[in-house]
């Protein structure tokens, strides 16, 4: 059914249980999969006078780099061709969801996973989603995958 999985990444448990759910269709379908971490610099970006923006930067492709290895395990240890990659988002005005979706145009994803928190109310309007903000902007079928399951 799938030839390419894209799975978004970022260590958070929703993004544990999405790169599960990932490799078991990866392993279902017989389909490559590819890990996704994408660092967010447009906060970044603007000068604030005092501060080094680049030592955050440097922390944030660590981190990154460090979730891409998790990945790069736990999709081993499941028998398939591991492949994960850190990208940067470089357009301003451009956000995680939008690098996303370039990444799996670039990588011609047959459908990407994703992890969410399942957020309601005042917590979803103040911490926003990427994921929905994914769902919006993805041209590809996206498969969410919920942090807890229902009772």
């Amino acid at each position: 059914m799938y030839q390419h999985i894209l799975v978004a990444v970022d260590g958070s448990d929703a993004s544990k249980h999405a790169l599960t759910a990932a490799i078991n269709l990866a392993q279902d379908c017989r389909a490559t999969l590819t890990a996704l971490y994408v660092v967010d610099n447009t906060p970044i970006l603007y000068d604030a006078g005092y501060y080094d923006p680049s030592v955050l930067r440097k922390a944030l492709i660590e981190e990154g780099d460090r979730v891409c290895a998790d990945a790069t395990l736990a999709i081993q240890a499941a028998g398939l061709q591991p492949n994960a990659k850190v990208v940067e988002v470089e357009q301003l005005g451009d956000d995680i969801a939008h690098e996303i979706e370039r990444s799996a145009q670039a990588a011609n994803a047959d459908v990407v996973v994703m992890g969410t928190h399942g957020r309601r109310g005042f917590k979803r309007l103040m911490l926003g989603s990427v994921a929905e903000r994914f769902v919006r902007v993805s041209t590809r079928p996206v498969l969410l995958v919920p942090t807890h399951q229902p009772d």
